[in-house]
């Protein structure tokens, strides 16, 4: 074999080898942020600690983009420790989605005894193993639908 046709092999194996160590960093900040946003998730919605939730995984100057909470970790505590233990409240997650920096959990929450509750997705940032920044989307459960799996 020439000494160029090795040098080729060379740099194809190199090539090679190092494709899957590129792709680690975003596939171990995408593990660890699923490990935190899974722990999140289970703290708050599950155990409905909400002040220990937040005060263990997001950030003091979180970011809020729900247009009736404002910025801030204790104001989020704030606004959802009440909602979280009002008789009746209910989150019950159905996914939780995590790609690097970003996580979406999708559930059916409740906040009381009455009507069907909704279909929440609460999308968060991390940024160094902390939610940083969340937006959510919601959408009243109604009680009657065309499509025989509407909402999960």
């Amino acid at each position: 074999m020439s000494a160029r046709r090795a040098g080729l092999a060379l740099a194809a194996l190199l090539a090679l080898a190092a494709g899957p160590a590129l792709a680690r960093p975003a596939h171990d900040e995408t593990k660890r942020n699923r490990a935190v946003v899974t722990a999140f998730a289970h703290q708050f919605y599950d155990l409905r600690d909400v002040r220990g939730a937040f005060e263990r995984y997001v950030a003091p100057d979180y970011i809020q983009h729900n247009a009736g909470i404002v910025d801030g970790r204790d104001a989020a505590v704030a606004a959802l420790d009440p909602m979280f233990h009002a008789e009746g409240s209910h989150f019950d997650i159905k996914r939780i989605v995590v790609d690097r920096d970003m996580a979406v959990i999708h559930l059916h929450g409740r906040t009381g005894p009455q009507g069907n509750g909704g279909t929440v997705a609460d999308i968060y940032r991390l940024k160094h193993g902390k939610i940083v920044e969340h937006w959510d989307v919601l959408q009243p459960i109604a009680d009657h639908t065309v499509n025989p799996h509407p909402y999960f």
